[in-house]
């Protein structure tokens, strides 16, 4: 029943990254006019032979590391806003709805017809909000793998966090000193697309369940709170998923809205405000960073403390059996000694009697 129901999780949320894939190849077709742009649908292609490697090769219908559905989704989509945006940038006047065929098709149907007319730039924002949002829902839907449900729920949460200041990018092309400047653009999507990354690595199955510190055994003896052998580098699961945070996104973001602030003089408000909350975020995590890293000295020594604790108490066991034993050997000794002595006294008797 597990398995069965895995299967229609897979199944589910590959058919809705599926639907997504393919709405924004066809946007891309239809701006482009060149049917050769449908090869972008390759990725989403491959997500039915993902699926069933997946499902053959794992258990719980997930990898434990590292999610190839959402990467296969990823590199669909990517380059599909990457040639609507640049589209965008050549030229700010509307498309023209009526020359693709695909679009003619669409207006013909009363519930699309509005969302055909829509222009270039609503199209592109609705569906890079969509496809932060099909991201937590895909992730959501999917096999949980090896992941508790308190674990599902703090990722999802990191994915919401995530896509929300992944999507502030998008509001510096609207700058007037922005929107025209094709390298800044560039710069942009690049910066997008390399935050994105975050989302197939899934870092949290490697922390332990709320609630259940890690144990560490010594020969096969459980010793208290510490890490496990797969903790054993030099830094936790928490550490490496701040590093990746600072390095993919919140620091690479703050190069980027520093240098629209002094290289091309975009002063607001929501500039500045964004460019400070990028400042505080990295500057918690690293103090984050170091505060982890600092409480892991107190737990190895915690640790080494338990492993001699152990080996105090084997020892201590060990001569507790060994006295016993030397006793038990005595009392078998004196036994002994004790009927030898009542069968020379017995011999005796029977001698002087005969006599």
């Amino acid at each position: 029943m597990c398995r069965l129901l895995n299967v229609l999780l897979a199944l589910l949320s590959r058919f809705l990254f599926a639907v997504h894939g393919v709405v924004t190849v066809w946007r891309v077709v239809a701006v482009k006019e060149e049917p050769l742009y449908w090869l972008l649908l390759t990725g989403v292609a491959l997500l039915g032979v993902e699926m069933a490697v997946t499902l053959k090769c794992t258990q719980n219908a997930e990898w434990k590391w590292f999610s190839p559905m959402v990467f296969l989704y990823l590199s669909t989509v990517i380059p599909s806003i990457w040639f609507l945006e640049l589209s965008l940038l050549q030229s700010k006047l509307p498309v023209n709805n009526s020359s693709g065929p695909e679009l003619q098709l669409l207006a013909r149907i009363p519930i699309t017809a509005a969302i055909v007319e829509l222009d270039p730039e609503n199209w592109v924002a609705g569906l890079e909000q969509t496809m932060l949002i099909v991201l937590v829902l895909g992730r959501w839907l999917m096999p949980k793998g090896d992941m508790s449900r308190d674990q599902l729920s703090q990722l999802l949460m990191v994915y919401v966090g995530l896509g929300a200041d992944i999507l502030d990018i998008f509001d510096t092309f609207k700058e007037p000193e922005v929107k025209t400047n094709r390298a800044v653009v560039i710069m942009g999507l690049g910066l997008f697309s390399w935050a994105l990354m975050q989302f197939p690595l899934v870092l949290t199955q490697t922390q332990p369940p709320k609630g259940e510190p890690p144990q560490r055994s010594v020969a096969g003896l459980s010793c208290g709170p510490g890490a496990p052998s797969s903790f054993a580098s030099c830094c936790s699961s928490e550490v490496w998923s701040l590093l990746l945070t600072v390095g993919l996104q919140d620091g690479p973001f703050l190069l980027y809205r520093l240098y629209l602030m002094v290289q091309e003089q975009v002063l607001n408000q929501l500039m500045i405000f964004f460019t400070c909350k990028n400042i505080l975020i990295v500057l918690l995590e690293l103090y984050r960073i170091f505060v982890v890293q600092c409480q892991q000295p107190v737990g190895e020594s915690r640790l080494e403390r338990c492993d001699a604790l152990v080996l105090q108490c084997r020892t201590q066991r060990g001569g507790k059996e060994e006295e016993e034993e030397e006793e038990e050997a005595r009392g078998e000794n004196q036994s002994c000694h004790t009927e030898t002595e009542r069968g020379t006294d017995r011999e005796k008797d029977k001698r002087s009697v005969q006599v």
